[in-house]
């Protein structure tokens, strides 16, 4: 069966699955593989709770027409949503970049529903498989759409480009993050860049930080000419600044000269301040009207402990403990410092996928939080613990001995951070702060 063959299939049963677990009536169920598991032997399973076809790639689990027999699963995912994607004749912006990637995209997709049926990358589906569930989950009254495009090697953006086809781009910055994977700094900042190269050679607009030099020289070498810029000077598209920051910021910003306005975020954290300047200055340039941008700035509320604020009986916690690398965890520092706060206290795991950076780059964040004042500092996990024994620190192997000793000795009436990589499972520790 070829792709536009499988395509009509696809747009009588456009609800794509590939877990047993979540099938819906009348799904395409795509038997993917894993290194610990194969979804081909479980294709029978979700035919019987449902899904209309099974699409697999092991003829010993096509037992009848209800079953479609491709080369490669995954393969042919992939191609079906580059399919769908020609079909769509909307506007698609990619989003990458090493921090603020799902923060920003959804503060503009917030804005852009202010007036358009909008589209965007649910939770972090922005791999070679959520990228391409994400471009068959755009139904056809979209009007634009936002996807999200995570790398941890290079090619990779280039890869969810050559499926998503963007046709407006947003980088948010370039950092130290998946170091292994990338190769290095330099490594990071070339395979970002395959998204400005995309653009580049398709004619498509960025919108672009232009108070982030890294990033200018990016667009530069990449021959970019389709920029809209935001940041601090009069002459960008968006001239934006920090209003106020206690805690929630607030930004005034103008288009293009025009009329100040203000707009009012539920977002800590100063580093948030280029996370809501791309949202104005996209939904900006898609029309939307300074009043609706601010609305939509102000709607949106973080839920996915990225920048959330939670106060508990004790405590007030600064939940950033989704990920974590070595450029998050600095503006989260700073932003702790900064923060009005008679007592603050540091929660911090393990920073995870630096290679051979690992050691240095703990020691760095060790460094930085060390200056920072506060009542207690608590490193958490194999690396950290490798400075167990430096005076003003709480060193713990892992978040069991760490909790045990917040048991032994509570934390009350602190500004909590809690920071660090997923793996850490810093969310353990809640119910003690």
């Amino acid at each position: 069966m070829n792709i536009e063959q499988l395509y009509t299939i696809y747009l009588r049963n456009p609800e794509i699955c590939t877990d047993t677990r979540k099938i819906s009536p009348a799904c395409l169920f795509f038997a993917l593989k894993g290194d610990n598991f194969d979804g081909n032997k479980f294709a029978m399973q979700a035919i019987e709770q449902g899904a209309a076809f099974a699409i697999v790639d092991n003829p010993e689990f096509a037992e009848d027409n209800r079953f479609i027999l491709v080369n490669d699963v995954l393969q042919t995912l992939q191609d079906l949503a580059r399919f769908h994607r020609k079909k769509l004749n909307i506007p698609v912006i990619g989003i990458t970049g090493t921090n603020g990637k799902t923060t920003t995209k959804e503060l503009i997709r917030s804005v852009l529903s202010e007036q358009f049926n909008t589209f965007a990358t649910e939770g972090n589906l922005n791999n070679h498989i959520g990228v391409p569930i994400s471009i068959l989950s755009i139904k056809n009254d979209c009007e634009i759409a936002i996807i999200e495009m995570g790398a941890n090697h290079q090619k990779e953006i280039e890869f969810l480009c050559s499926i998503s086809l963007p046709t407006h781009g947003l980088i948010t910055n370039v950092g130290k993050a998946h170091l292994e994977g990338f190769g290095g700094v330099e490594g990071v900042r070339k395979g970002k860049g395959e998204l400005y190269e995309f653009l580049a050679a398709s004619g498509g607009q960025v919108f672009i930080n232009a108070n982030n030099q890294t990033l200018l020289e990016m667009a530069r070498e990449r021959g970019l000419k389709n920029m809209i810029t935001y940041g601090e000077a009069k002459e960008n598209y968006i001239s934006a600044r920090l209003k106020e920051a206690n805690p929630f910021l607030i930004v005034e910003w103008n288009k293009n000269g025009e009329e100040s306005r203000l707009a009012v975020s539920n977002l800590p954290g100063t580093y948030n301040l280029d996370n809501i300047c791309a949202a104005i200055c996209t939904g900006s340039f898609f029309g939307i009207n300074p009043i609706r941008v601010n609305a939509g700035i102000n709607a949106y509320k973080p839920l996915n402990n990225r920048s959330q604020i939670v106060k508990t009986a004790s405590n007030t916690i600064i939940c950033d403990y989704y990920n974590a690398n070595p450029s998050s965890m600095i503006v989260a520092l700073d932003n702790l410092e900064s923060t009005k706060a008679d007592n603050k206290v540091l929660v911090l795991g393990d920073m995870f996928e630096l290679g051979e950076e690992a050691g240095k780059e703990h020691q760095l964040i060790l460094e930085k939080a060390m200056k920072i004042n506060a009542s207690r500092r608590i490193l958490i996990g194999k690396e950290f613990f490798k400075s167990d024994g430096v005076s003003g620190a709480e060193f713990y192997k892992n978040t069991t001995d760490a909790s045990d000793s917040m048991k032994q000795n509570p934390i009350r009436n602190a500004t909590i951070l809690l920071k660090g990589s997923r793996g850490m499972k810093l969310e353990s520790l809640l119910d003690l702060l």
